[in-house]
């Protein structure tokens, strides 16, 4: 037993669950094709601008060439086997690379040599910052024209506060990109064909050495201050081994102190093999990562899961994908234990339990049936009823909740109505099949309106969920216009004390309830994500105690359906602060009846506004635009926010607009700059729109 338990544990220290992370055409999917042609994956090299990249395998990844939904490949180098995610870059699509860091061990965030650290890098890197995500970068694209690595680097600290320690620098930049020199081990890496297969190393050449001992002398440095026995070695200048070297940038890597860089073209073949050796000599395995947190379901005491087969098993489902042929497939990351195929787990966030049917590992589009997967690594369960995003799985006898994911709300919505009564069903199965994959889409049925509403993260998002709809379950449908999410608080406190008194034949209902409403501060949004914040101050039994929950859920669902213009009310603190109950009349109806009465009340005369969401815009435009541009951006109440010179010729342009004015902004842009700027755009915070804007919104114009 003991040996098959240590064989298992060799096995683990050999897995790698990493990300490939990055701004949207950083070249993500590129540098994942090529990771997967290296380790024998695919036998030849899919192109995503050709449309034929393995992991953009959905028709809406190949037309658009952007990665939509995170794929996990399994590969294998040097004897380790790596699971990759290729996650988007898109900020419409934030939740799948939220939901991949949560589960990754490491990951390479790549940036494009050019563009240096874009709007979403910075996203990402908070995101990887979060969840304790030691990370290595790669810079991308070094053999295009204005390519520049050291302003990358440096880009780096000054946008993401990161560490970054190049050990390779670029030999020749632009179209004059040859090779890359390896600091670690000092030597020129060139390569003799296209297909990047024949790697050279030799000596570095004369006119190189003097940049090349620089930059490894600034690299053992930063690499030294981390490890105490090796700032002394270095301060009494005797010399520091290349083992020494690695092992202490790995473990100064796995802690988050710093951030090896790297280089290459992933296009062009270059670098890519040497990314692989790196991950797999810097980046950690499921044993160097701290055991997992969770709580026990029924008592809520906390319980640690670490990385072995001989734990029970605890695992995490990270994402789910309907499958046209087989169904929904479910992603799971097992953190403990072994899952087997045919045995029953319980899922702990739900209370139920799932037979675990066909587990399979996948390579891209193609997948093969295991039948047990290991602690530390990753696959995908075939027809689980019950089990959605962030669902743990764990054993019946030993239950553990694992962290749940926390995703944002939507801030957009558009009305959606079936072409026939035939596709009415139809599109009520492909919606609810649509929000079980991605919790940031969120689907309401407007009674009053007989209408139904779908919610996203931005235009893009929408516009590739209603493609699917259309294109994977056959539906036809009619498109509104895209509406802002607005949402409503207040500015002042009130204190209000309303009574619901109803006297029918029998009994009648009866329940009074005082509440001081009060806007959150800053840290009480941050504790409650800006919904209500509830608390009970009553004294001496005037409420109840078992009046109490419902005077507070009625106060929620009022909040929900909005006072101003019908949309949810945030950012609320309430405390009831007296009230009084009848022995026969009072009821948990009344009280929840009263408590939103209260809130409506209590909204109106505590400063109601209107806020709407703020983006972070970010346009790249060549210089000759910049004027009107910055003019157009003014025009639609943006705040300018800063300008740059972004590689030759062209500039960055940082502002903050209120959502309401992007809807078709991508249209005007390529009119305005005769389709030669771009931007990208993610949400930022609510803040309070103008009383015109309100005034429109509550009248129904906008």
């Amino acid at each position: 037993m003991a040996k098959k338990a240590e064989k298992q544990q060799f096995e683990l220290s050999r897995v790698r669950n990493i990300g490939i992370i990055a701004h949207i055409d950083a070249g993500k999917t590129t540098t994942t094709e090529r990771v997967l042609y290296y380790t024998g994956m695919i036998h030849r090299v899919g192109e995503v601008h050709e449309g034929a990249a393995t992991t953009d395998y959905m028709e809406q990844e190949r037309e658009r060439g952007i990665t939509i939904t995170a794929a996990a490949v399994t590969a294998a180098w040097r004897d380790h086997q790596v699971n990759i995610i290729d996650t988007p870059g898109h900020v419409d699509f934030t939740a799948e690379v939220q939901r991949s860091l949560r589960v990754l061990d490491g990951g390479v965030v790549v940036f494009d040599a050019v563009a240096g650290v874009e709007p979403q890098s910075e996203t990402v890197w908070r995101q990887a910052n979060e969840y304790k995500v030691p990370r290595i970068c790669f810079v991308n694209k070094m053999d295009r024209v204005g390519a520049d690595f050291h302003r990358c680097v440096e880009m780096i600290v000054e946008r993401v506060n990161g560490n970054p320690v190049p050990i390779q620098i670029p030999f020749g930049e632009g179209a004059d990109f040859n090779g890359i020199i390896d600091l670690v081990k000092m030597e020129l890496v060139t390569y003799g064909n296209d297909e990047g297969t024949d790697i050279k190393r030799g000596p570095i050449p004369d006119d190189y050495q003097e940049i090349a001992a620089a930059a490894r002398s600034e690299m053992v440095e930063k690499i030294v201050e981390n490890d105490d026995y090796l700032t002394e070695k270095y301060l009494m200048e005797e010399e520091v081994t290349t083992e020494e070297l690695v092992g202490a940038l790995r473990a100064a890597t796995i802690s988050g102190k710093v951030q090896p860089v790297l280089c290459g073209s992933a296009l062009k073949n270059k670098g890519v093999q040497m990314m692989l050796d790196w991950v797999v000599d810097l980046l950690p395995s499921p044993l160097d990562v701290p055991p997992v947190d969770g709580i026990h379901p029924k008592t809520e005491a906390a319980v640690t899961r670490e990385a072995s087969d001989q734990q029970p098993v605890s695992a995490l489902v990270f994402k789910i994908i309907t499958d046209p042929y087989v169904g929904r497939l479910a992603f799971f990351r097992v953190y403990s234990g072994v899952v087997h195929a045919g045995t029953t787990l319980l899922n702990s966030s739900k209370g139920e339990r799932e037979r675990i049917g066909r587990i399979v590992r996948m390579f891209a589009d193609r997948r093969e049936d295991v039948e047990a997967v290991h602690a530390g690594d990753i696959a995908a369960i075939l027809g689980l009823k019950e089990t959605f995003t962030g669902d743990t799985l764990c054993d019946p006898n030993n239950p553990i909740a694992l962290e749940q994911i926390a995703f944002p709300e939507p801030v957009i919505e558009v009305a959606i109505e079936p072409d026939s009564k035939a596709d009415q069903d139809k599109m009520g199965i492909a919606l609810r099949r649509l929000a079980e994959e991605d919790p940031t889409f969120k689907v309401e049925v407007d009674d009053k309106l007989g209408q139904t509403k779908i919610k996203g993260m931005g235009e893009l998002h929408l516009e590739v969920l209603v493609d699917r709809m259309m294109r994977e379950f056959g539906v036809q449908a009619t498109v509104g216009r895209p509406r802002v999410a607005y949402r409503e608080t207040i500015t002042r406190s009130t204190r209000i004390d309303t009574t619901f008194k109803r006297q029918t034949g029998g009994s009648g209902q009866y329940a009074r309830v005082v509440v001081e409403f009060e806007p959150m501060t800053d840290e009480e949004k941050l504790e409650t994500k800006g919904d209500l914040l509830f608390k009970d101050g009553t004294k001496g039994g005037s409420v109840p105690k078992e009046f109490i929950n419902p005077t507070r859920n009625g106060i929620n669902e009022a909040m929900a359906g909005g006072v101003l213009a019908g949309y949810p009310v945030v950012g609320i603190k309430a405390t009831l602060v007296d009230g009084a109950s009848h022995e026969v009349d009072s009821s948990e109806i009344a009280f929840k009846i009263a408590g939103s009465m209260c809130l409506k009340e209590g909204v109106q005369k505590a400063g109601p506004v209107l806020l709407e969401p703020t983006m972070k815009v970010e346009v790249v435009v060549p210089e000759d635009y910049t004027g009107t541009v910055v003019g157009d951006l003014s025009a639609r109440r943006g705040v300018i926010m800063g300008m740059e010179p972004r590689g030759t010729g062209t500039s960055s342009i940082r502002a903050n607009v209120p959502l309401g004015e992007m809807f078709g902004y991508a249209t005007n842009l390529r009119n305005m700059t005769q389709g030669r700027g771009s931007f990208t755009m993610e949400f930022e915070k609510y803040a309070t729109a103008p009383s015109s804007i309100a005034d429109e919104v509550i009248k129904g114009g906008r």
